[in-house]
């Protein structure tokens, strides 16, 4: 317990370095953040043009898209934001700077999580706040203690089943150098599929999204069961899915870096 507060008082004395250095360009930050707000406001205004030309999907109306589109996107904001430095893994291995990670006494998965903070995702973090709150009250979610302790869960489990993708795809990088192509593949199917209920897409396509690829764990079935839409027993489990994957995403990450070859500069 004592080696883990001391690995988590590291990481965030890294993680407040890298904000206090993206302060020093306050207007870039600035930008960044709108950047990811306004990216993310896009992608939702798509969702409500198509919901003027179709009232229902599924028999979800705007305000429960709405709600679930907020679900996993703050999610996944929570997800990136002390990950999006993990993703700059093959650079930092083609470089050589990873071989100094390792020759540091600190474990080189939180150095390499401290290398810089994910500012664009708070953007994205504040549009998934917004619509959660706004479309809660329109969605007439009707809530209690047991409610809220759930979605808190569920967007914590959400954000760690993305997480856990993103880890393990990138620990592959510790021996095939790059796996880039196939983590925006991956982070495209979560953002494309996961802001629409699963019932749209049908048969091997909603079987695929739910047990081989959990993307419907994200947000799909937590939203299914605050919206009241799902009541199955397993259901309510979901936010336990995330914590499983991110160790077993961890058991991946240790055994790429024992194969782990310098590249020799």
């Amino acid at each position: 317990m004592a080696e883990i507060l001391r690995t988590l008082r590291l990481y965030l004395l890294l993680q407040r370095a890298s904000a206090r250095g993206a302060m020093q360009y306050r207007l870039n930050t600035v930008i960044g953040v709108l950047s990811g707000a306004v990216w993310q406001g896009a992608g939702f205004a798509f969702i409500w043009v198509v919901m003027h030309t179709f009232p229902s999907l599924a028999g979800w109306g705007l305000a429960e898209i709405a709600f679930l589109y907020g679900l996993r996107l703050t999610a996944h904001a929570l997800a990136m934001i002390p990950m999006i430095s993990v993703n700059d893994i093959h650079w930092v291995i083609r470089n050589g700077e990873f071989d100094r990670f390792l020759l540091r006494p600190m474990n080189p998965l939180v150095q390499l999580m401290g290398n810089r903070m994910g500012i664009g995702q708070f953007g994205d973090l504040l549009v998934g706040v917004t619509l959660l709150a706004v479309a809660s009250q329109n969605a007439q979610v009707r809530w209690n203690a047991w409610l809220i302790a759930f979605c808190f869960l569920a967007v914590v489990g959400g954000a760690l089943i993305e997480a856990a993708f993103f880890l393990a795809l990138c620990s592959l990088s510790l021996r095939m150098l790059d796996t880039f192509a196939l983590r925006v593949f991956v982070d495209d199917v979560f953002s494309r599929f996961g802001s629409y209920p699963m019932k749209i897409f049908g048969g091997v396509t909603e079987w695929l999204l739910t047990f081989v690829l959990p993307v419907a764990f994200v947000a799909y079935v937590p939203a299914s069961v605050v919206l009241g839409k799902l009541h199955a027993p397993w259901a309510l489990a979901a936010p336990l899915l995330g914590g499983v994957l991110i160790a077993l995403a961890y058991l991946i990450w240790r055994r790429q870096l024992d194969h782990y070859q310098s590249v020799g500069h």
